[in-house]
């Protein structure tokens, strides 16, 4: 069982059902065995990529409020060299940020070859909070999405592969996790009052999301929608095609040229 990458030709739904496990996914202790052996291959495969420094992966997460970005984070990446990886997240725009193109603060957080960046929210928050709130026309919003295919096409071209996930919850699964950090004084910073007005705005999200994922997912820089209602599913599904995808690079250590092998340490 894998993630497929997004077939833009087909109807997307984003149904709350999809957001629950398949059927036949592992649960209990397979579960977590599976997910360590994912983990584990990221981080081995991580120490080659960064030697290897041809190439660098970026990783986009985006999802509605409570969908996970942060636990997928903290479990899928739980392994890694800090050294080599970045996690940026992206808040509301700066006024200095405003001032600029809508890209500009994303490109400066693109990561180096030899790195993994992973982007906790992205340059997507353009193409759906100003949609949903009506302070964005339709031909800007059709320009946006053409401008974020010509961007993640250049970042391709000059060796930054790129994997996006979206983090599909259920409006129940969401209600769930918004009680429990009213509830929970572990988690009660994580709640902000806006939650509730996004949430409110449920319908429109979806279609906004449905029309971006379409739009913007190409064989360059595929989305992939992550059924996340279940934590430990949604984990290993996202391990494992970030391990697949640094698998097929056909990574390598660079030799050293023989004039340095020929040296002697005495």
């Amino acid at each position: 069982m894998h993630l497929k990458p997004l077939d833009a030709k087909k109807k997307l739904s984003l149904r709350d059902s999809d957001a629950h496990a398949p059927r036949h996914a592992p649960s209990g202790d397979k579960l977590k065995e599976l997910t360590d052996e994912q983990t584990t291959r990221i981080s081995e495969l991580q120490r080659v990529f960064y030697a290897d420094g041809r190439f660098a992966l970026l990783i986009v997460l985006q999802g509605r409020d409570a969908s996970g970005k942060d636990g997928t984070i903290r479990h899928v990446f739980s392994a890694v060299n800090p050294q080599s990886c970045e996690v940026t997240s992206f808040k509301v725009p700066t006024e200095v940020e405003r001032r600029h193109d809508f890209l500009w603060r994303v490109h400066q957080r693109v990561p180096a070859r030899g790195i993994i960046g992973i982007f906790n929210r992205s340059h997507y928050e353009d193409v759906l909070v100003e949609r949903v709130h009506g302070t964005m026309s339709k031909r800007v919003l059709s320009e946006r999405y053409e401008q974020i295919n010509d961007f993640e096409r250049m970042l391709s071209d000059n060796g930054v592969v790129i994997l996006k996930f979206f983090l599909h919850v259920s409006r129940d699964e969401q209600r769930r996790r918004l009680q429990e950090r009213l509830t929970d004084e572990t988690k009660n910073w994580k709640f902000r009052a806006g939650d509730l007005d996004d949430r409110a705005m449920w319908k429109a999200y979806t279609a906004a999301y449905r029309d971006a994922l379409r739009e913007c997912s190409k064989h360059h820089a595929p989305w992939y929608i992550v059924p996340g209602d279940d934590k430990g599913v949604r984990n290993w599904l996202v391990a494992r095609t970030i391990a697949d995808t640094l698998g097929e690079l056909r990574l390598r250590y660079p030799p050293a040229p023989p004039a340095v092998r020929a040296l002697e340490i005495k």
